[in-house]
């Protein structure tokens, strides 16, 4: 049996998908900027997928949707942009110690480059943002906080709209990396009080390579990539057509199908979750138990490496991770688990499996059978493993 359990990492592309994407290929494959008939067929896919996204996140303007290269690029896009256009009003931002590494590293630069301060927030233990830190974080000069919606290795839904409404009492921006998110949850930019939010196709069964960005009415963010004025001067290249008329398909399907998918896929979770907890000892579901992904499930695992266990379990068919696919190839511990007060020794055990509505309870039945006797073999062989048993 083949098992995939890493839709965080990414998703199949779903049949509906593929064949609205197909005639921007074949047929409709004019530049949306000349001025012909197979550029204006071309334009009139952009202009159908901006309205959907929109619609899809409850924007209250199409032309409040950009479509950029997918969700790192989004990021870069927002908070090097908000960082220029704002600077006059001051240098601070706030944000979370467990953000995604596009956020992370790009603020990290940022500050090396002495353009900003940043404040780090830490999260509890179950990985959540206190609003009322970010709230005492809140300075004169600070001009944007950025919290993931959910995160991306755990799971956890974090307070976005409490967040929001922090911000904008104190007329700071808000921005939400809503990557793992967007296609899995309701996401409403205008409810939870979202001035800026980053999404991308492939975590919704879209094609990998374009994404988009939510920027309101009125808030500056410039051009990242000049050279042409393609997504009203936002973004320059011509536009990856099939890939968002790819992205728009995927959101409109998701989003229809959000509350029949996020039961099924939440059931199955909690089998797999009371399963594991039954089956293997000494083992801590990382994450908030509850308020978290449908489709997350994150557990450390004591007394052996991540890289063992997704060895053996790939060699029984079953794919996994041990966190973020952007750091797979890292030794070092997960920063999102180090943040929540998990020890080095536990984040080093630690195994994600992600599902999609296409995950079956016959999977999650044979990953219950196959993961306890990898995880007995390789404690067996583990040096630190408490010989006689379990502590």
């Amino acid at each position: 049996m083949h098992v995939y359990l890493d839709n965080a990492a990414t998703t199949k592309v779903l049949p509906e998908v593929i064949e609205a994407m197909i005639p921007y290929y074949t047929e409709y494959y004019g530049n949306p900027s000349s001025f012909h008939s197979f550029a204006r067929d071309a334009h009139k896919g952009l202009d159908d997928a901006r309205r959907t996204v929109a619609k899809c996140l409850n924007a209250a303007n199409p032309s409040e949707i950009y479509f950029t290269g997918g969700g790192s690029e989004g990021d870069n896009m927002i908070l090097r942009g908000v960082v220029q256009a704002y600077r006059k009003k001051g240098n601070h931002v706030i944000t979370s110690k467990i953000e995604h590494h596009a956020i992370l590293h790009t603020l990290q630069e940022l500050e090396d480059k002495g353009l900003i301060t940043v404040t780090y927030l830490d999260v509890d233990e179950n990985g959540l943002v206190d609003p009322e830190a970010v709230k005492a974080a809140i300075r004169p000069e600070t001009i944007l906080v950025t919290i993931m919606t959910a995160n991306n290795e755990v799971g956890t839904i974090e307070p976005v709209k409490e967040i929001g409404a922090v911000c904008r009492e104190a007329g700071v921006l808000f921005h939400t990396d809503a990557v793992q998110a967007v296609g899995h949850i309701p996401v409403d930019v205008q409810d939870m009080n979202i001035d800026l939010l980053t999404l991308t196709a492939h975590k919704f069964h879209g094609p990998k390579g374009v994404g988009a960005v939510y920027i309101k009415k009125g808030v500056r963010v410039p051009a990242m990539i000049t050279g042409g004025g393609q997504e009203n001067k936002k973004r320059a290249g011509t536009e990856n057509v099939p890939g968002i008329v790819g992205l728009a398909k995927a959101l409109e399907i998701q989003t229809a199908n959000l509350e029949a998918n996020m039961r099924k896929m939440t059931a199955l979770r909690d089998k797999l979750i009371a399963g594991v907890e039954e089956r293997i000892k000494t083992v801590h579901l990382n994450g908030h138990r509850t308020q978290r992904l449908p489709n997350n499930v994150n557990f450390g695992i004591r007394y052996i490496e991540s890289e063992s266990i997704l060895l053996m379990l790939d060699l029984q068919g079953v794919a996994a991770s041990s966190g973020s696919a952007c750091t797979s190839g890292s030794l070092d511990p997960s920063h999102v688990l180090l943040a929540m007060g998990i020890s080095h020794e536990e984040a080093n055990g630690s195994l994600r499996m992600t599902l999609s509505e296409f995950t079956t309870e016959e999977e999650i039945d044979y990953v219950l059978e196959i993961l306890p006797p990898i995880v007995q073999r390789l404690r067996d062989m583990s040096p630190i493993y408490p010989k006689g048993g379990e502590e």
